[in-house]
């Protein structure tokens, strides 16, 4: 246990050292099912919730992930099966494998969308079920910033009659993490979350997303600065597509997939490669980079490339947070903070770097 042990040092170290730019930071690190890292710096405890932004997808992907594991969805299954309505525009034969490996061709928002149509569920998913794809399901690829969440949330309304929170709930309540893991924070637990502070400079980061994601997601909802997600009422809205959550929480979700924690596994055993492994390696049409997918997460470690840690996965978050596991190594990582710089994740990449180093 010695290497453990130093770690939690060197962690908490590490984070000492960043809360003075970074304000408030949470680690976590599970390793062969065990809580290893438990570190954190400034006003927050382990128990403070984080709205960690597209770090919340691989919680959304494995709420999915579950449900196909336990015979309730199906990767091939045509969504319109579930969701007729999908059908529109040669929709027709589009799977969840597609949406899961972001090639189902709806990556846009209405050009209209506003930021309060984020909080109204049926006028975005009607929207994405008559929308007209970019391209054939599965012929090609690009990031599904927003529209992703909706998408497996409906997928899984419609064939469970249940909201993504309340599957997410039942799932993890048995990981006694149901309160640290949220799509959606009931009023009575907002006030455990974190208020973000954006980074100096922030505009430019802001601009920066408006030449990426321009195409995809209207001006009145891009930027999504601090100020909004700090906001009781988006804190308190069904958006797949983001998570508020605790470092450690996230981090049992992300032990829990790869392997046995406290004798409980999301996934069989069998399925867990099927799950976490390589399943689409495309170019990203937006973002112009080669993306290699796993089923709803991309695979290689923040920092690296996918040929580079192969049997990593996980889901960064655009303010700075991560979340990410091993699958060979049985090691899990997450890191969440306050300040909220969407250009920036030096200390998610430092910090993973120290952990997988140490441990993988």
């Amino acid at each position: 246990m010695r290497t453990v042990t130093n770690l939690q040092d060197q962690v908490q170290q590490r984070l000492d050292e960043l809360v003075e730019t970074e304000l408030g930071l949470q680690v976590a690190v599970y390793k062969d099912g065990e809580l290893v890292v438990d570190a954190v710096a400034g006003p927050v405890t382990s128990d403070t919730l984080f709205y960690a932004a597209s770090t919340g997808k691989a919680v959304t992907a494995t709420v999915a992930n579950v449900l196909v594991d336990r015979g309730i969805l199906e990767y091939d299954a045509p969504v319109a099966d579930v969701w007729p309505e999908f059908a529109a525009h040669g929709k027709d034969k589009a799977t969840l494998r597609h949406v899961l490996t972001h090639s189902i061709g709806l990556p846009a928002l209405a050009p209209d969308t506003t930021v309060d149509d984020l909080s109204d569920w049926t006028k975005i998913t009607s929207y994405l079920a008559s929308a007209e794809p970019w391209w054939e399901p599965g012929t090609k690829m690009t990031y599904h910033a927003e529209t992703f969440g909706f998408l497996v949330g409906e997928i899984i309304r419609r064939t469970t009659g249940r909201r993504i929170s309340d599957v997410l709930r039942e799932i993890v309540e048995p990981l006694g993490i149901a309160d640290e893991v949220y799509i959606a924070v009931p009023p009575e637990q907002q006030s455990r979350v974190a208020t973000l502070v954006e980074a100096d400079g922030v505009e430019d980061a802001y601009a920066m997303l408006s030449g990426l994601f321009g195409k995809v997601v209207p001006p009145e909802v891009l930027p999504r600065a601090a100020h909004f997600n700090n906001h009781p009422e988006m804190l308190g809205a069904e958006r797949p597509s983001a998570g508020i959550l605790t470092a450690r929480g996230v981090a049992k979700v992300y032990a829990a997939l790869i392997g046995e924690v406290e004798g409980i596994r999301l996934i069989r055993p069998e399925r867990v490669a099927e799950v976490t492994g390589p399943v689409l390696t495309m170019q990203d049409e937006l973002l112009g980079n080669q993306a290699t997918w796993a089923m709803g997460y991309p695979v290689g470690r923040l920092g690296s490339t996918a040929e580079e840690s192969p049997t990593t996965f996980g889901m960064p978050g655009m303010g700075g947070s991560v979340g990410w596991a091993d699958s060979r190594a049985g090691v899990s990582f997450a890191l969440t903070r306050i300040l909220f710089d969407p250009a920036q994740s030096d200390s998610a990449v430092e910090i993973g770097n120290l952990v997988a180093k140490a441990l993988c």
